[in-house]
């Protein structure tokens, strides 16, 4: 059997120099570059396969610094520092001996405390009472590699400017389906189309700048919750001077929250 698309995706082979080599995916195209949720994925992968890792993902931080061309790359993921339950990560990645990347990750040893989750799953219809969008025809490639079924806020019916509110629920999972696990949680909390597109039906160019996940489950968790479809929530706060700023969440189905990213956006006028 063939490795999953998002595991030929993220793919690493280790180097004599303690680096990572990587490759870019035509399967995640997206309009300029690659599908930014992959290339952060990719990014986390170092860590998660670095022999020294200690504990499971907590936060990710990644700082798009250009868009990465099609070919290879490498990625440098070194632990800045390693306290008794606790790490911190820097993360470099580079093309052509530039820096495209740069990134923080933290890292911990997960203890069994008092839990709970302020913020509610929306109650909206299951992901089988949702119509799956038909993304065949997609601009971009990367649409292609999920099941994406809106239940409020799809693309604008039309291009003409009309102001609306930036808000987007949806679920979504892995097509094929596909285990979840950190790397996946990573590209999945970048599926949400610019807020921008929805508030104003225009679509202006736009890039996402910098993007934080904060995962909130454990790989035990995950686990659970396997090829199941997640919700996710995603809408902006402000527009100014060029750029914006979009928060989102993804629960499992049964509702619990998995993860909250925020990410800020560069956009021309």
């Amino acid at each position: 059997m063939s490795a999953h698309p998002f595991d030929q995706a993220i793919a690493l082979a280790a180097q004599p120099d303690g680096n990572w080599l990587g490759h870019t995916s035509a399967a995640y195209a997206n309009m300029v570059g690659p599908f930014g949720g992959v290339t952060a994925a990719q990014a986390l992968n170092a860590v998660l396969q670095h022999p020294q890792r200690l504990g499971e993902p907590v936060a990710l931080t990644v700082n798009f610094a250009a868009a990465l061309a099609d070919g290879p790359f490498t990625v440098e993921a070194r632990p800045a520092r390693t306290n008794r339950s606790t790490q911190h990560w820097i993360i470099e990645m580079r093309q052509d001996g530039q820096t495209v990347l740069t990134a923080t990750a933290f890292t911990a040893l997960r203890r069994d405390t008092w839990s709970a989750d302020d913020e509610p799953m929306p109650q909206v219809p299951g992901p089988a009472e949702t119509r799956r969008a038909d993304m065949r025809n997609g601009r971009v490639e990367w649409v292609k590699r999920y099941d994406l079924r809106f239940v409020h806020g799809f693309f604008p019916p039309e291009w003409d400017g009309t102001e609306r509110d930036s808000l987007t629920q949806l679920w979504v999972r892995d097509e094929p389906p596909r285990p979840l696990d950190f790397a996946s949680l990573t590209a999945l909390s970048d599926v949400f189309f610019p807020r921008l597109w929805r508030r104003r039906a225009s679509m202006v160019p736009i890039g996402t700048v910098s993007m934080t996940i904060y995962f909130h489950a454990d790989a035990a968790q995950l686990q659970a919750t396997g090829t199941s479809h997640l919700l996710g929530q995603a809408r902006a706060q402000a527009f100014r001077n060029g750029f914006f700023d979009q928060t989102a969440q993804l629960w499992n189905e049964a509702g619990e929250l998995l993860v909250t990213t925020h990410q800020v956006v560069y956009y021309k006028e």
